[in-house]
């Protein structure tokens, strides 16, 4: 059922590694000091989520190693840097809204700027580490469409429910949760994280690396493309070139 993974053994001979590479930096604050200090080894936190996030892990583990990255990732790349261009159309300028765990949001913050999208309010309930407010801050200034968000630590759902009705967005991006906050203000909801009680099998989609991208890409546009066609009913809209065509 289970593909193995680390055993017992190798988890006890890690400490004696070259390096340690976390995919987490907030949530497990204390982890990477303490491999620092008893191993004196080189610590860093990655977060491969979109192409950008993904390049940076690959790069630093390519140097870590001293072996080239695979052929089959860059043409892993390739596909996914191509799938994002046929989308493109319908993703940028739109305005979103994300909460969730602060690394997890990181990440996500990432590849929305990446997809030309404009986050607009950023909740993050748990986030008060030092550094993580500084660092989603500087995220969104170094990106055109991040100068208009607000980061919320140490907030809640119905913070957020309040953020939404003052200043609509085009999505919401969370877990499950987030589906009473679409029930109260009509926002459509993308399930990216954790938990996703409502839906089956999402959790064995990767949202990491160039396939993950790929995945994350294809919820994002295509919750869009589903409000459109939800609209289009409404307004009694019946053209075969605008249902089909996209």
């Amino acid at each position: 059922m289970y593909n193995g993974g680390t055993t017992l053994e190798e988890g006890a001979d890690s400490i004696n590694a070259k390096a340690t590479i976390s995919f987490q930096k907030y949530s497990t604050p204390k982890t990477l000091e303490y491999l620092a200090e008893k191993s004196g080894q080189t610590t860093a936190t990655y977060r491969p989520i979109g192409i950008r996030g993904t390049d940076e892990f690959l790069m630093a583990l390519s140097e870590l190693t001293g072996k080239a990255i695979p052929e089959e990732l860059e043409i892993q790349r390739g596909r996914a840097v191509d799938a994002i261009t046929d989308s493109q159309a319908w993703l940028h300028g739109k305005r979103i809204a994300i909460y969730g765990d602060p690394d997890h949001v990181l990440g996500l913050l990432n590849f929305t700027l990446e997809l030309g999208m404009q986050p607009v309010h950023v909740v993050v309930t748990n986030g008060n580490v030092a550094g993580f407010e500084e660092e989603a801050k500087a995220l969104l200034a170094a990106d055109p469409n991040g100068q208009e968000a607000t980061v919320w630590i140490g907030k809640d759902l119905w913070h957020l429910r309040s953020l939404l009705d003052t200043e609509p967005v085009d999505l919401l991006i969370g877990n499950s949760y987030g589906k009473f906050l679409q029930r109260d203000t009509g926002t459509p909801l993308v399930r990216i994280g954790y938990p996703i009680f409502d839906r089956h099998h999402q959790h064995r989609y990767s949202i990491l690396g160039y396939k993950g991208a790929f995945n994350l890409l294809n919820w994002i546009v295509n919750t869009i493309l589903d409000e459109l066609d939800r609209g289009s009913m409404e307004l009694g809209v019946n053209d075969t070139s605008f249902d089909l065509i996209r």
